[in-house]
């Protein structure tokens, strides 16, 4: 037998072997007909985002996530609304968290201080700006030290142990020296929502909440906007939580949040984007 029938022999062999065995000489983890170049198209694991957010950003939120979900259809995302300072102590609790969006710095320097967040993806993504509310039917206040007068009994305010939009409030009036005369008056609400909530029932004669939360409500109308030089910057901190099990995910969505179109959105509802 010559070499040649010796190499057509073996060849049978194997082809032989092969079909009864379904032997393969295809990679196992790329499929015939797939080069690196078409592994992006193979289908993506799905993946669920928590995004903890400040209660003014709801509305800007809520129009955000189906836009963001268009461009990762892979990637749902939940949001989580309240206070600052409650969502800050559901992360130190161990909420399983991926994304925090505070509207004070303390909140996300606390979680810092902790290493709780991923340190190199904060920023600071959006400013805001106080406003005086009052029922819109009614103008028994024009400005801050029109708070007080008798006949304004019942003042709204965010709780500042736990509430940024009552911190700032508080900083403002301690600033024009009104905070002592003014504090037997306050309606502490859990929120920036809760404040203006107060004020549209009625229940307070006037409240100090963000512009952007004013200008959701058709109850209140806006009195004064307060001197941005009397209380501290109002910025809006984002970043990654370090116990994120989709970092990668998270991030990408942080990125978004800085995009073009989700900007187009914050400035709608009335928020300045950084």
């Amino acid at each position: 037998m010559n070499k040649k029938r010796v190499i057509t022999f073996l060849s049978l062999i194997v082809v032989t072997l092969c079909a009864i065995t379904g032997c393969s000489f295809l990679s196992p983890t790329i499929e015939q007909g797939n080069t690196p170049a078409n592994l992006p198209n193979l289908k993506q694991e799905n993946v669920q985002l928590t995004v903890s957010a400040a209660a003014s950003l709801k509305e800007a939120l809520r129009e955000i996530t189906p836009l963001y979900s268009k461009s990762k259809s892979n990637v749902a995302i939940r949001n989580n609304f309240g206070s600052s300072g409650d969502l800050q102590q559901q992360i130190i609790n161990g909420a399983p968290v991926d994304v925090f969006i505070s509207a004070a710095a303390k909140q996300m320097d606390d979680l810092q201080k902790k290493d709780l967040i991923v340190a190199d993806t904060r920023r600071d993504l959006l400013s805001n700006r106080l406003v005086l509310i009052v029922p819109a039917d009614k103008s028994d206040a024009k400005e801050l030290k029109d708070l007080t007068n008798a006949s304004i009994e019942r003042i709204a305010i965010g709780a500042p142990r736990s509430v940024p939009v009552g911190q700032y409030a508080e900083q403002a009036l301690k600033k024009l020296e009104l905070l002592q005369d003014l504090q037997s008056k306050f309606v502490l609400g859990n929120n920036v929502r809760q404040v203006l909530q107060f004020v549209e029932s009625g229940n307070a004669q006037a409240g100090i909440v963000y512009v952007t939360d004013a200008k959701t409500s058709t109850k209140v109308k806006v009195v004064q906007v307060i001197d941005a030089k009397i209380h501290k910057p109002i910025v809006y901190p984002i970043a990654v939580l370090q116990k994120s099990s989709n970092q990668p995910s998270a991030k990408s969505y942080l990125e978004f949040l800085s995009s073009e179109p989700a900007k187009t959105i914050f400035e709608k509802y009335g928020f300045s984007t950084l």
